[in-house]
C-alpha cells in the first residue's frame, strides 16, 4: 500500500539551462520574481493594519505563561523604542550590538533599529558565555564599533562586557529605559530615509577560517528573500505560518528566514527557550505541545533530539502531527536514518508522511536560494534555483562550483572590501563555495544534489581527489548514533582517515558504562573500539576506490573548541582548524606503527582487493 504525503501547495519551479563554450552552466527560473516591499518594516505596518489583534510574537514569562504581542502592539513598541534610539548618537558608524539571545525585547529592538535606519548586529551568545578568552567577541567589536550595546540580563554577560565594551559605547541592560519613550515625527522622518540599500543588520559568520565576517544585510535582501520563499511555499497564502522556534537570531536561518517568514506572511512566532539537547528538548516539547506549529523548522540535530519524545509520548506525538504541514531543516545535512524514523512515526500516528524540505543558501544569500520540489525523498538534494535566483556552475576539476546572483545577495562584508571583492566573480555572481551535481544529467527538473565544499576537498598522494563533504556525510550516517561529528583527513597522504567526535551517551550505553564515565574511559572501552572497527570494515567493503575508503579512525578525547575556531557557535565543524590543532593525532593516524587508540580496517575486505 502506498502511503500518501500531507499535501501543500507549491509554486511553479520551471527553469532553463544554457552552457557556454567553456562548459559553464547557467540555470535560470522561467517565472519572474514577484514584487516585494522596499523595506521589511512595510510588512509590519501592513499586518498591524490588516490583522492588528493577531499574535505576532510570544514567549513564556518567568511564571511559565505565554506573554504575547499582537502585530499592533509590536509595531507600537518598535516605534517607541526607535524614538529612544534616535535620541542617541547612533548611525552606520556607531551601530547597535545585541549580546543576549532570542526574546521579545531583542525582537522589538531589532525592528526599532529598522524604523530608525540604524544597523544592528545580533551577536552569538556563545562568544560571551562559552568562550573563555572572548577573542571573537573582541574582534567583532573592533570591526563593528558599536555605539550601543544591549543585553537583557547583564549578570551572565558581565565578564564579556568588562573585557570588550568600548569606552564610548552605551551599555543598556534595562529594556524599559528604551521603551519608556513615545514615538514622534522623528520616527516617520527617519523611516522615510530608509531605502532598499540601507543596511538593516550585520550578521557575523565565522566562515571556513574561523575569522568572523560581517555580512551586510540590506532591506532589499530581507524582503526579496522572503518573496523568493513565498514563491515556492505558496501554501502560506492559504494559511499563515505558525512556528515555535529556538534557532538563534544571530544566524540567518533563525533571524532572517524564520522571523521574516512569519512576518512576511502574517503568521505567529512563538519563541522556544529550549535547545536540541536531552535537557533542552523537554522545554521545546512543552512549547510544541502548546503551539502545534504548522511548519517545524530546525537543524538536523534538533530533529534527531525530537525523535525520542515522539516515540515515548503518544499524546505529544498526536498533537505535534495534528496540523504540521512540513518539516524544514537547514544548516547541515540530515542523516537518512533520522528522516526515515520521522516518516515511520508520522505514518503510525496520522497515516501520512510529512514532507521534508530543505534548500541551499548561506548568510550571504539571504539565505534562501535553491529549493527542491514536493517529491524530495533523499538527504542532500537541494533542488533548483527559486524565482529571482540565477545559478552559475563553473567546472573546477571534476566538480561544478556553484555561484549565485539575486537581489537577495549581500552587497558585501562590513568594512572588509578585500573579502568583498574576492566573494564575487566578474559577472557579479557570489561564490558560495559549494559544489553541486545533477541528480539526473538527462533531466534538469530533478535538480541538484550537494557535492561538498570546494575548499574542503583534497588530493591524495596519488593525485586522486577526495570529496570530503559527501564522504563525511556517508560516514556519519553509517555510524549513527555513535559518531557525533567527524573530520576527514588525507591531504597528500596515501589513504583517507577520519578524526571522530563520538556521541558519548550512545557509546556509554553500548559499553554498559554509567552516565558519569569519563570521556577517556568511554573511548578506550573495548566494546566501543570493536563497534567502530566493525563500522569501518563495513564502509571499506562498500568502497569503490581510495577516494572513498576510510582506512583508519581515531576517537577524539576532547570535543571541538570554540576558542580554537574548531567549531562555530551553531556547532559546524571547521575542518582546517581541527586538523591543524590536532596535528599530533593526525600523525598517529599515518604512523607506520600507530598507537592502540588508532582503529584500522582489516586488510583485504575492500571490493577488488
Amino acid at each position: 500500500m502506498t502511503t500518501t504525503q500531507r499535501d501543500v501547495r507549491f509554486g511553479p519551479r520551471d527553469v532553463t539551462m544554457t552552457r557556454d563554450a567553456q562548459g559553464v552552466i547557467y540555470v535560470r527560473p522561467v517565472h519572474p520574481l514577484g514584487k516585494y516591499p522596499a523595506k521589511l518594516t512595510e510588512k509590519l505596518d501592513y499586518w498591524a493594519h490588516k490583522a492588528p489583534d493577531r499574535v505576532f510574537m510570544g514567549q513564556r514569562d518567568s511564571a511559565g505563561d505565554w506573554r504575547t504581542l499582537t502585530y499592533a502592539q509590536f509595531r507600537l513598541a518598535a516605534r517607541n523604542v526607535a524614538q529612544a534610539l534616535l535620541h542617541r548618537n547612533l548611525s552606520s558608524e556607531r551601530p547597535i550590538a545585541i549580546l543576549s539571545g532570542n526574546d521579545l525585547e531583542h525582537a522589538v529592538l531589532g525592528f526599532a533599529a529598522y524604523y530608525a535606519g540604524i544597523p544592528y548586529a545580533p551577536i552569538s551568545t556563545a562568544y560571551s558565555l562559552v568562550s573563555s578568552d572572548f577573542g571573537k567577541l573582541r574582534y567583532i567589536f573592533d570591526l563593528l564599533t558599536p555605539g550601543l550595546v544591549f543585553v537583557s540580563d547583564a549578570a551572565p554577560f558581565q565578564k564579556a562586557i568588562d573585557a570588550v565594551l568600548p569606552r564610548d559605547a552605551e551599555l543598556v541592560t534595562s529594556y524599559s529605559s528604551l521603551a519608556a519613550t513615545t514615538a514622534a515625527a522623528d520616527v516617520d522622518s527617519a523611516h522615510e530615509l530608509v531605502t532598499p540599500d540601507t543596511v538593516a543588520k550585520i550578521l557575523f559568520t565565522s566562515g571556513s577560517t574561523g575569522t568572523p565576517k560581517g555580512v551586510e544585510n540590506t532591506h532589499r535582501m530581507l524582503t526579496s528573500n522572503q518573496e523568493i520563499v513565498r514563491s515556492v511555499l505558496e501554501w502560506v497564502d492559504d494559511e499563515p505560518p505558525v512556528i515555535c522556534d529556538w534557532l538563534p537570531w544571530n544566524h540567518t536561518f533563525g533571524g532572517n528566514h524564520d522571523v521574516g517568514f512569519v512576518l512576511y506572511n502574517g503568521g505567529s512566532f512563538y519563541i522556544d527557550e529550549g535547545r536540541p539537547t536531552p535537557a533542552g528538548m523537554a522545554a521545546s516539547v512543552r512549547n510544541l505541545h502548546d503551539v502545534r506549529p504548522n511548519v517545524y523548522l530546525n537543524v538536523p540535530k534538533g530533529f534527531e533530539a525530537l525523535i525520542p519524545f515522539l516515540r515515548e509520548r503518544r499524546d505529544f506525538r498526536e498533537r505535534f502531527f495534528s496540523r504540521v504541514k512540513m518539516f524544514y531543516y537547514a544548516g547541515a545535512g540530515l542523516l537518512q536514518p533520522v528522516w526515515d524514523e520521522l516518516d515511520r512515526l508520522a505514518i503510525e500516528t496520522c497515516g501520512e508522511r510529512i514532507m521534508m524540505f530543505t534548500g541551499l543558501g548561506s548568510t550571504e544569500t539571504g539565505p534562501a536560494a535553491l529549493f527542491p520540489g514536493k517529491d524530495l525523498r533523499r538527504a542532500g538534494e537541494v533542488g533548483l534555483p527559486a524565482r529571482g535566483v540565477e545559478l552559475k556552475l563553473v567546472p573546477v576539476g571534476d566538480k561544478l562550483e556553484a555561484r549565485l546572483r539575486s537581489p537577495s545577495i549581500t552587497p558585501g562584508y562590513w568594512r572588509q572590501p578585500d573579502l568583498t571583492r574576492l566573494a564575487f566573480d566578474d559577472e557579479g555572481f557570489y561564490r558560495i563555495g559549494d559544489a553541486l551535481r545533477f541528480v539526473d544529467p538527462q533531466d534538469i527538473m530533478r535538480g541538484f544534489i550537494f557535492d561538498g565544499r570546494i575548499v574542503e576537498d583534497f588530493k591524495l598522494s596519488t593525485g586522486t581527489w577526495v570529496s570530503a563533504g559527501p564522504l563525511r556525510g556517508k560516514f556519519l550516517s553509517h555510524c549513527a548514533p555513535y559518531a557525533h561529528d567527524a573530520v576527514i583527513a588525507g591531504h597528500d597522504r596515501d589513504f583517507v582517515t577520519v578524526l571522530v567526535f563520538p556521541s558519548l551517551d550512545a557509546c556509554r550505553e553500548l559499553a554498559n558504562l554509567p552516565a558519569t564515565a569519563s570521556v577517556a574511559e568511554t573511548i578506550a572501552n573495548p566494546a566501543v573500539h570493536a563497534k567502530f572497527q566493525a563500522l569501518l570494515n563495513e564502509l571499506a567493503a562498500e568502497a569503490t576506490g581510495s577516494s572513498n575508503r576510510i582506512a583508519r579512525a581515531i576517537l577524539m578525547p576532547e570535543p571541538p573548541a570554540i576558542d580554537a575556531h574548531e567549531v562555530t557557535d551553531k556547532g559546524s565543524i571547521n575542518q582546517g582548524a581541527v586538523l591543524k590543532n590536532r596535528a599530533a593525532l593526525v600523525l598517529d593516524l599515518y604512523s607506520p606503527r600507530p598507537s592502540a587508540r588508532v582503529i584500522s580496517i582489516q586488510t583485504g575486505i575492500q571490493k577488488g582487493v
